[in-house]
């Protein structure tokens, strides 16, 4: 229900800020509270007066203009349940996926720590450009929702992508947002995401190409469904992250982490590609080549950290484990779901070039203890991970 929800626009320059008017009225129909912040530069396109007037507020324009002690970059986001940043222009859009706070607009997204939403408008050229696409790609990372631009004739008088998506489309996606099931209030999910990194030396480890980004989409799903959640991952921890990060690095260290967050859990999901060995010895400084053709490097085995979860288990938690394979990926899901004992295994070749490591999207094959196999065919992994969850909690619901 979108009703009583507290909705933050955001207004940026570009053409397409008048069709916000229409934005906020829908908001305002549907007993929704909002609120408008705007760039100067989109008041050149459309007049506070008038958002005022739809929105019942007033428009929130300087970053201190404030006639209390707290900033408003700070109690605008104490206030708002969702921030809308419609029209997002490709400068607005460089400064928020770069962290440049020079206007309240910018500074709001940067200190926001619940959902964001960007539907962004402009010319074809600057929406193809790779540096704005990089953007985009960066802001998608940060768990911002980006509602894609349309295709059709622009202001510029062109034909291409770059018209602002239907006010209609936008209002359904934020108040899809607030209707999404919460099917796992309650439940302690951990997740573990991204390559472990075995060291030989200071300067080298033995590694892989996960990127993490499976793990952290399903932390991020596990979170809108109303989990408590830790991730613990080999990449970064982003700061506008909600729920719990614990960074790592080898699979010792995994190891350590998930037995700590598992004893209180009720679901443990093992995304993590984790290195099968480790070198036996961790050379203290570089090694040099000292015109050496070879280099022999002993490895011992590192420990099943999804095994042993599974041994350890109690009767109420549930262990999810992910099978990356480049050949007969069913056949050793289905032995690897025997042997190891977890509840579900969810298989993915990583052999396809548009899917798998690094690639935004994934296709997997989720297995149950029975065998049975249900297939989720290739989408976003955002996509994947909600439909992963709704496959094994919505019943529940």
């Amino acid at each position: 229900m979108i009703k009583n929800k507290n909705i933050l626009i955001g207004i940026t320059g570009g053409i397409a800020a008048y069709k916000i008017c229409e934005l906020i009225r829908l908001f305002k129909k549907n007993d929704a509270n909002v609120k408008v912040v705007a760039t100067k530069s989109a008041l050149e396109f459309v007049t506070p007066l008038t958002l005022e007037t739809l929105s019942q507020e007033p428009v929130y324009i300087e970053q201190f203009s404030t006639s209390d002690r707290k900033p408003e970059h700070i109690s605008l986001c104490d206030w708002a349940d969702v921030f809308v940043i419609a029209p997002a222009s490709a400068n607005s859009i460089g400064k928020i996926a770069n962290g440049i706070c020079d206007n309240l607009l910018t500074s709001l997204a940067c200190a926001y720590k619940k959902q964001i939403f960007i539907a962004p408008a402009m010319n074809t050229g600057m929406w193809e450009n790779q540096a704005v696409q990089k953007n985009i790609e960066t802001l998608k990372n940060y768990n911002v929702k980006v509602i894609e631009p349309e295709s059709g004739f622009l202001a510029c008088g062109t034909n291409g992508v770059g018209r602002l998506a239907e006010v209609s489309e936008i209002f359904d996606v934020v108040k899809k947002h607030f209707e999404t099931k919460k099917i796992l209030s309650g439940k302690k999910v951990v997740v573990t995401a991204g390559g472990t990194k075995e060291n030989i030396d200071p300067v080298r480890y033995i590694g892989n190409y996960s990127s993490g980004k499976m793990g952290k989409a399903i932390a991020n799903k596990a979170f809108e469904a109303g989990a408590d959640v830790t991730l613990i991952t080999t990449a970064a921890a982003h700061k506008n992250q909600e729920y719990k990060n614990i960074t790592v690095n080898s699979a010792l260290e995994m190891l350590n982490a998930v037995k700590q967050e598992f004893e209180s859990a009720d679901i443990l999901f093992m995304t993590a590609a984790v290195a099968d060995y480790r070198p036996e010895n961790v050379q203290e400084n570089k090694i040099k080549k000292e015109n050496k053709d070879e280099l022999v490097v002993k490895l011992v085995k590192n420990p099943d950290i999804l095994a042993e979860m599974c041994k350890i288990k109690k009767q109420n938690q549930q262990v999810i484990g992910f099978c990356a394979e480049s050949e007969n990926l069913i056949e050793y899901a289905k032995s690897k779901i025997t042997k190891k004992n977890c509840d579900y295994i969810i298989a993915n070749d990583i052999s396809r070039k548009d899917t798998g490591f690094s690639s935004e999207f994934n296709e997997v094959f989720v297995i149950d203890k029975n065998l049975n196999t249900t297939k989720l065919e290739k989408n976003t992994k955002e996509n994947i991970a909600a439909k992963i969850l709704e496959l094994l909690y919505g019943k529940n619901d």
